[in-house]
């Protein structure tokens, strides 16, 4: 299960980009930011102002502050105080606009954080969408190494010491990046997106049998880690002796799906065997992978051939 976030943590995270500036409600530091449940449907976690289903992020614009301006005292107070409530996480105000000092009051009162910044409400209700979806979503850990190759998120799998770590290593030395090993986490950030991390704890750090833990970033340099990636390739090595190698299918890859998360990830199994070149297996198999999304086939295209030369024959 997803676990809340607090409004610290969001400031924190996000201070020297947004250039938030404190005005109020310092006590609420620790007020969470709680993800969906299933009766909140209707609910936003950051939005304009929204009385009817409020957000849990409130962000008052140029344009939400004239409006309240307009209305007349009772409804001003009635809005203010609704927009004030439990529901309510942390308030933003955008484009250092100017607030009326009941809006310190009250968010001294409530505990709830008040906060300014210059940049204009639409973007910075883009980046805190952004950041609210990626540190809520739905997370899992898969047991595995995943890397960059070819600019794609590939996860390498298999079962223990079939040697998933020295692919990595040699993949990296071939200019390849690492994101995580062993425990590389990931989250649903979109409908069809699933992204992966890697967990504080491992940050950096390859475990390869016979030389224990390396820190990749002081062997190969900065370009050899990369911090995320989304998630579009998995490869599973598999073992295999010299009779089963016999009965592969020479003209397909071993290729399938696997569900993570509601979404459909392509996966592709590989032979693990003697004298194998695997990291050029892997490669081919990305850029293969690449092609085939655009609609090209080359087990496809060679049946075709067969046919048209038959035909011909025929004739």
């Amino acid at each position: 299960m997803t676990e809340p976030i607090t409004t610290r943590i969001l400031i924190e995270r996000l201070h020297a980009r947004l250039g938030l500036e404190w005005i109020g409600g310092l006590e609420g530091q620790n007020r969470e930011i709680k993800p969906f449940t299933q009766e909140e449907t209707g609910v936003a976690l950051i939005g304009h102002l929204n009385l009817i289903h409020p957000n849990k992020v409130q962000v008052l614009g140029s344009t939400e502050l004239e409006y309240l301006q307009n209305l007349d005292a009772d409804s001003y107070q009635d809005t203010v105080n609704k927009l004030f409530s439990d529901t309510l996480s942390i308030l933003i105000v955008a484009s250092n606009q100017e607030l009326p000092d009941e809006f310190i009051l009250l968010a001294d009162k409530k505990q709830t954080p008040l906060l300014r910044t210059p940049m204009a409400s639409h973007n910075l209700i883009t980046h805190i969408r952004y950041f609210l979806g990626s540190m809520l979503a739905e997370k899992t850990t898969l047991h595995g190494v995943f890397m960059e190759v070819m600019g794609n998120g590939v996860l390498l799998t298999g079962e223990s010491g079939i040697g998933k770590s020295e692919l990595a290593l040699e993949l990296i030395s071939r200019g390849h990046r690492l994101v995580a090993d062993d425990a590389p986490e990931f989250s649903r950030i979109a409908p069809d997106i699933i992204n992966g991390t890697c967990p504080e704890i491992l940050s950096e750090l390859l475990e390869v049998r016979g030389l224990g833990i390396l820190n990749i970033r002081s062997l190969f340099g900065d370009s050899a880690i990369k911090p995320g990636k989304y998630l579009r390739l998995i490869i599973n090595l598999v073992h295999m002796n010299a009779e089963n190698m016999k009965k592969i299918d020479r003209l397909h890859s071993w290729r399938n799906t696997r569900s993570l998360m509601d979404v459909e990830i392509p996966e592709i199994t590989f032979p693990v065997a003697p004298g194998r070149n695997l990291a050029v297996v892997v490669e081919t198999a990305v850029r293969n992978h690449m092609l085939y999304q655009r609609g090209h086939d080359a087990a496809h295209d060679f049946i075709e051939r067969q046919h048209r030369l038959l035909e011909q024959d025929v004739k």
